[in-house]
C-alpha cells in the first residue's frame, strides 16, 4: 500500500532547502585555513626568481676570465652561457646601469671582445659606487629589473617574440585603380518588346540582340543602325552567341528551341531539340565544336554543333539555371541557378565538379575574367569573385541591392553589374572598389518599372558598353574621354576590412 506524497506550497519547499543548506556550512562558517609556515618564503623566493632572475647573480670584476665564470649574468632560458663562451654586445640582457650607455642593435659573437667585458666591469663600478652610495641591494635589484622591464629590446628575445609583442596593423583595402566614369552615349530602338540578351561579333564591327517580340536583330556597332532582322522563332528569344570560327549566329528561347543561323543566307539550318522547357541561355565553346546551353528545365545540354547530337545531359542544379559560361580551362562548363547554386561542370564526364553553395539567393549572372583565372557570380545578396579551378572565394562586392541580372569584365578590370531596377554598378575587379553608379534613363512612353536592364556586354575591345533594358531599347555607354584623375577624384578611404563573410 503506497504512502501518499503529502504537498506543499513551492514557499515552504525553498524555506526547507535554504535551512539544509545553512545547517550544511554553518559549523564551517569563520573559520578560515591556517597559513603554512613556509608559505610566505617560498612565494617570496618565486617572486624574486621571476622578476630578478637574470639580475640576481651579477658578474665580478676581471674582463674576460670574468666573462667565463659561472657569475657572469646569463641570458634569459639560456643555461650553459659560460660553457660556449658567447658575449652579446650592443644591446644586451644587462640591465642599463647609471652612464652606460647602450648601443643600437644586438650581435652575437663566439668571443666577446674588450670592449664587452669593460662594459662588464663599469656596470659592476656603478653597482658598487651606488652600494657605497647607501643604496640596498634590494633596491638595485628592483631598479635593474624595473630598466629591463622598461626597455623589451633588452632583453634576448628572438625575433618572432619581438614581432609578437608589436600591435598588429588591422588590414586595409588596398587602393583601387582609378578608372574614368562611363557616360551614355548612343540609344538604340527599333525592338517592340523587351531586350533580353546581347552578343558581340568577334570582328567587333557588329553585335545582336534577342528581344521579346520574337525577333533577332543585327546592329552596326559604329552607327548603331540596324544591318538585319531574323524569325523563327515563336516566344521570346532569350540568348544569343556568335560563332568565332564559323559564319554561324547560335540562339535560344522560350519556345524551348535551339536554333542555328547560317550568316550567309541568314536563315536558320539546324534545330537542337531536347529541352523540356523555356531555354535561358547558351554558349559557345571557344576551341572544340560545341554549344551549351540550359533552361527552365534544371539541364545544362552539351550539342555537337554539326552533328545535333546531345553529348551531355549535365543534371544536378534543383532549380532554373539561369546562365552558362564556357571557357577552355578546366573546368570548362561554369553554372548559375535559381536553385543559389554554382556549378562547376567536368565536360568529359558530364559531372559536377564543385558545387559552391555560398549564395543565399538565385544567381542570375557570371562574368569570367578575360585574362585571370578568376569570375564572378551576382545573386541579390552579394556579388562573389572566385578562384578557378576549385572555386575558392576570393571577396564580397557588396552594396548593388537589387536583382542583379547580368555581370561583364573587360581586360581593364572593370567589372559592371546591372540589375532588374535599371541600376549599374562599376567595380574595380582587383580590390571590389565600387568606383561608380548609374541609373538608367527610362525612355519617353515607358513607364517607371520599365528601367530594368536584363544583359550588359562589353565590346571585344572593352571601350565600349552595350545593355539590353526593359524600355525596348539597346543603350551604349563608353568612357568619358575628358575626365582625369584630377577632374574625378576617386571618393576612397583606406576603410579597415570587414571580415570574410562566405
Amino acid at each position: 500500500m503506497t504512502e501518499e506524497v503529502q504537498k506543499h506550497s513551492v514557499h515552504t519547499l525553498v524555506f526547507r532547502s535554504l535551512k539544509r543548506t545553512h545547517d550544511m556550512f554553518l559549523s564551517e562558517q569563520g573559520t578560515a585555513p591556517g597559513k603554512e609556515e613556509n608559505s610566505e618564503k617560498n612565494w617570496k623566493l618565486c617572486k624574486l626568481r621571476a622578476d630578478y632572475g637574470q639580475v640576481k647573480d651579477l658578474p665580478k670584476e676581471g674582463g674576460r676570465k670574468a666573462m667565463n665564470s659561472r657569475d657572469v649574468i646569463r641570458p634569459y632560458g639560456e643555461s650553459n652561457y659560460h660553457d660556449s663562451e658567447t658575449g652579446v654586445l650592443g644591446t644586451h640582457p644587462y640591465p642599463n646601469g647609471p652612464g652606460v650607455q647602450l648601443t643600437d642593435g644586438t650581435s652575437q659573437h663566439m668571443d666577446p671582445s674588450g670592449a664587452g667585458s669593460r662594459e662588464i666591469m663599469l656596470y659592476e663600478q656603478s653597482r658598487q659606487t651606488s652600494v657605497s652610495s647607501g643604496a640596498s641591494v634590494h633596491e638595485i635589484r628592483q631598479n635593474a629589473g624595473l630598466s629591463e622591464r622598461m626597455d623589451p629590446t633588452s632583453r634576448n628575445i628572438s625575433v618572432g617574440q619581438q614581432q609578437m609583442l608589436v600591435p598588429r596593423k588591422a588590414p586595409t583595402m588596398p587602393k583601387p585603380q582609378w578608372h574614368p566614369p562611363w557616360k551614355l552615349y548612343r540609344v538604340i530602338s527599333g525592338h517592340l518588346g523587351w531586350v533580353r540578351c546581347i552578343a558581340v561579333e568577334p570582328g567587333n564591327e557588329w553585335f545582336v540582340t534577342g528581344a521579346g517580340d520574337r525577333v533577332i536583330k543585327i546592329w552596326d556597332l559604329a552607327t548603331g543602325t540596324l544591318k538585319l532582322s531574323l524569325t523563327g522563332h515563336i516566344s521570346a528569344v532569350r540568348g544569343v552567341a556568335v560563332s568565332p570560327r564559323q559564319p554561324y549566329l547560335f540562339s535560344c528561347g522560350e519556345d524551348k528551341q535551339v536554333k542555328c543561323w547560317d550568316l550567309e543566307y541568314n536563315k536558320a539550318i539546324r534545330h537542337y531539340h531536347g529541352h523540356l522547357s523555356a531555354v535561358h541561355s547558351l554558349d559557345i565553346h571557344p576551341t572544340i565544336d560545341i554549344l551549351c546551353s540550359c533552361g527552365r528545365d534544371g539541364t545544362v545540354r552539351v550539342w555537337d554543333m554539326r552533328t545535333k547530337a546531345c553529348v551531355h545531359t549535365m543534371v544536378g542544379h534543383q532549380n532554373t539555371v539561369a546562365v552558362v559560361k564556357c571557357q577552355a580551362a578546366e573546368p570548362q562548363v561554369v553554372t548559375g541557378s535559381h536553385d543559389c547554386t554554382v556549378r562547376l561542370w567536368d565536360l568529359a564526364a558530364g559531372r559536377t565538379k564543385v558545387t559552391l553553395t555560398n549564395h543565399k539567393k538565385s544567381v542570375r549572372g557570371l562574368a569570367l575574367h578575360p585574362t585571370q583565372y578568376t569570375f564572378a557570380s551576382a545573386s541579390p545578396d552579394n556579388i562573389k569573385q572566385w578562384k578557378f579551378p576549385d572555386g575558392n572565394f576570393i571577396q564580397n562586392l557588396s552594396g548593388h541591392n537589387a536583382i542583379v541580372n547580368s555581370l561583364a569584365v573587360n581586360s581593364d578590370n572593370i567589372l559592371v553589374s546591372a540589375a532588374d531596377n535599371g541600376t549599374m554598378h562599376f567595380w574595380d575587379w582587383r580590390t571590389g572598389y565600387n568606383f561608380q553608379r548609374l541609373q538608367a534613363a527610362v525612355q519617353p512612353g515607358s513607364i517607371d518599372s520599365e528601367a530594368g536592364i536584363f544583359a550588359v556586354q562589353f565590346d571585344h575591345s572593352g571601350t565600349r558598353l552595350i545593355t539590353a533594358e526593359a524600355d525596348k531599347t539597346i543603350k551604349i555607354y563608353k568612357e568619358d574621354d575628358t575626365a582625369t584623375e584630377e577632374s574625378h577624384p576617386i571618393n576612397w578611404r583606406p576603410d579597415i576590412l570587414k571580415k570574410k563573410r562566405y
